[in-house]
């Protein structure tokens, strides 16, 4: 019995274990298949396949004509597996990577360690050059590293032209993510869609053949192509850059719209950025005042806030008060409520009463009594007052929202700010006297230029853009803007009629710096008031503008160019009307518009030299005369052998030809400096010189117009007889 019991209580023992272990193994089974399932058999094929990211190629950015601005190129990321490393290769492949990425003594240690770690995996260096690459290839075949060291494909974004249109392109971050700019706006049309390789691993993790290998195809970023224009993109860069460093300008912003379409042609803000090193400070008054900062801290506040402020767009992210570049939108307004007509008169004194305040004229002697069109020229204040309160407050806030200066254009760049305005309900008497020349209210510069080109084209306001197309990776345009139509603001007869007034500020008012022989012009000086902004014992700060069409009679183009404080009291007239105007015969020549010379231009017209080389001296000399051109003769012989300027360049109208009948050593002259000289010295200078000069600009003579700009470097060495041209502006101060 006592046997059959112990028996019975072993039985019951082992049934017990037997169930616990099963219900346990059940439970573990539960446990790793459902609980823990899917993670481990992540864990598994971790182990047992190798899965590789094939990185996409982002979308390229074209210019107009199909420059490349912005591509991705292959670049290689390089890793190591260090377990697969053995001791006598370790040394080895240290001193070539040293050698190869320029590592110092702390990298090379830090490299070192690297490869004692225990695992597969390491990445060594990111986004290699090619040539770097093939290198390591070639060391790593000759010593058979194929297991040790590997590369993978990865992408880096190139700009060719650095830092061209750099405040429109923006710039990418270390993961090809876009960070400002059609980079940031468009992402995720140029993001591509990365493809993969997954490969067996063995035991060791080491690649099993290819018949293991599964691999999904990279699809490329769609391209853009934008509507600006690389050469007006380089002028208008170029006029703005040489005023702002001159000057030493906080800052100088410009846009160039096609009006009839909405297309920005050219687009720049001002301290930039080159987009290959967007970290890097390019502007040298920032960078000599961060040296002078000797508290470390403030330095790094200092170059972080100058670095983020040459990454801003200040024609769309940023507002101004546009000045007197506003009153030809309070001319269209006033023309069309038939407030004022073209014979409408005024008589300035200098200052006008509104409310408790008198309100100043720019030229404080006062005008006189204009005409509209002369009001415009003259661009005073007074006058403006008296067709801002004719038109009343409703008139004008209805203008004001139909020239679109009560939204956003809905550009397509990231960051666009909003306008600062008093609403319909904000006005007195006061704040539209003052509105009504340019103060007040604060827009962005793409909404003033926006509102200038709907005075351009007949009345029509416009939503600017700069995407044109959009194409696939094959080619195939996935999308095309057209141009938007966002109301009538003005009929065409008061466009027509605001465009011969503007036509008439540069021929005879302060805009004259904005001449273009052969094409007829059209502007508006401007100049604000920072109020507020300056320190005690500083004087006021401005931002000076200028606002141009051309060609007035049929306009392609509307232009905005605005410099930020510069460090003398110039206006808009003598700093930026000299940068339209340069923009607009490089706009005109890029566009085809053909010059139409009046009879005054025909006369100052450089012509073709003649080509006198092989011609007897004789004959020589009367095809130059028969062209009213003179010559001096270098040589003792009776035929041509040489001559300057070239039967291919130009000459001004009774110029000098430099003509050779012998070998003779060309005769050279140092280039003087023309610059700040009047029209008269500066052809003086030139023929003491023995040099041809051609007059550009602003011709004018008069003690204010004054050279400054020239074709060839002070101090350079050209030929007796060179033509060089020496552009004019008037510099006389008119804060208008």
């Amino acid at each position: 019995m006592n046997t059959s019991k112990r028996m019975l209580k072993r039985i019951l023992i082992m049934a017990v274990v037997i169930i616990f272990l099963m219900t346990t193994t059940a439970a573990r089974v539960f446990y790793l298949t459902i609980i823990r399932g899917e993670e481990l058999s992540e864990k598994a094929e971790t182990q047992q396949l190798k899965d590789t990211e094939i990185t996409a190629m982002r979308g390229t950015i074209y210019d107009s004509n199909g420059n490349v601005l912005a591509q991705s190129a292959s670049v290689w990321n390089v890793f190591i597996d260090p377990l697969n490393i053995k001791d006598k290769q370790r040394d080895l492949i240290v001193d070539e990577f040293a050698n190869l990425f320029g590592y110092d003594a702390d990298e090379k240690k830090e490299f070192y360690d690297k490869t004692t770690h225990k695992n597969h995996y390491e990445l060594i260096e990111k986004k290699v050059e090619n040539n770097i690459k093939e290198k390591l290839s070639k060391f790593v075949s000759k010593n058979s590293l194929g297991g040790c060291i590997g590369t993978e494909q990865t992408t880096k974004r190139y700009y060719p032209y650095g830092s061209l249109a750099s405040s429109v392109i923006g710039f990418t971050g270390s993961d090809d993510q876009g960070l400002s700019g059609i980079e940031a706006y468009y992402d995720e049309q140029l993001t591509g869609t990365n493809g993969r390789i997954i490969t067996a691993k063995d035991a060791k993790s080491n690649n099993i053949a290819n018949d293991y290998e599964t691999s999904i195809a990279a699809s490329d970023g769609d391209s853009i192509v934008l509507t600006i224009n690389q050469t007006i993109q380089y002028y208008l860069e170029k006029g703005l850059r040489e005023t702002m460093n001159e000057y030493q300008a906080k800052g100088a912003y410009g846009v160039v719209m096609n009006c009839n379409t909405g297309a920005v042609l050219a687009m720049s803000s001002l301290p930039d950025y080159d987009c290959n090193d967007p970290y890097k400070l390019t502007y040298s008054k920032d960078k000599n005042a961060i040296k002078k900062l000797s508290d470390k801290k403030a330095k790094q506040e200092a170059e972080s806030a100058a670095v983020q402020n040459q990454w801003r767009n200040f024609t769309v992210s940023d507002t101004y008060v546009p000045g007197s570049v506003f009153k030809t939108f309070v001319a269209s307004a006033a023309l069309e409520e038939k407030v004022v007509n073209m014979n409408t008169t005024y008589t300035c004194t200098g200052a006008i009463q509104v409310d408790k305040y008198k309100m100043k004229c720019h030229y404080h002697p006062g005008h006189g009594t204009q005409t509209l069109t002369q009001g415009l020229e003259n661009s005073c204040n007074p006058f403006f007052i008296t067709i801002g309160q004719k038109l009343g407050v409703h008139n004008y806030f209805k203008y004001f929202n139909a020239f679109g200066f009560t939204q956003k254009t809905n550009i397509d760049l990231p960051g666009e700010a909003s306008p600062q305005y008093y609403k319909e309900d904000q006005y007195g008497i006061v704040e539209l006297s003052s509105a009504s020349f340019g103060q007040t209210n604060s827009l962005t510069p793409i909404q003033v230029c926006t509102g200038l080109s709907a005075i351009a084209n007949g009345g029509k306001l416009l939503q600017p853009y700069l995407v044109s197309s959009i194409v696939d990776s094959n080619g195939k345009t996935v999308k095309k803007t057209e141009t938007k139509e966002i109301r009538q603001v003005i009929s065409a007869d008061t466009s027509e009629k605001v465009r011969k007034m503007m036509k008439s500020v540069v021929d005879n008012g302060t805009g004259k710096n904005g001449y273009v022989a052969g094409y007829s012009v059209g502007g508006k000086t401007g100049t604000s008031t920072k109020l507020g902004e300056s320190k005690n014992g500083e004087g006021d700060k401005y931002i000076v503008s200028f606002g141009a069409i051309a060609p007035s009679d049929d306009p392609e183009i509307a232009m905005l160019i605005i410099v930020d404080e510069p460090n003398q009291d110039l206006g808009g007239g003598a700093l930026c009307a000299p940068i339209a105007a340069q923009v607009t015969q490089e706009a005109m020549n890029v566009l085809g518009v053909e010059p139409k010379y009046d009879e005054s231009e025909m006369k100052d017209l450089p012509k073709q030299t003649p080509n006198v080389i092989g011609k007897s001296l004789d004959d020589a000399k009367k095809i130059l005369k028969e062209n009213s051109l003179n010559y001096v003769v270098v040589g003792s012989g009776s035929n041509v052998t040489r001559q300057c300027p070239s039967g291919s360049d130009s000459i001004p109208n009774g110029g000098t030809v430099y003509i050779y009948t012998d070998d003779s050593e060309k005769q050279t002259v140092t280039v003087p400096d023309f610059t700040g000289l009047t029209v008269n010295e500066a052809k003086d200078l030139a023929a003491s010189n023995n040099l041809n000069i051609q007059i550009a600009g602003n011709n004018m003579s008069s003690g204010t117009v004054v050279a400054y700009r020239q074709s060839e470097e002070k101090q350079a060495k050209v030929e007796k007889g060179s033509v060089v041209t020496v552009t004019f502006k008037n510099t006389q101060s008119v804060l208008d």
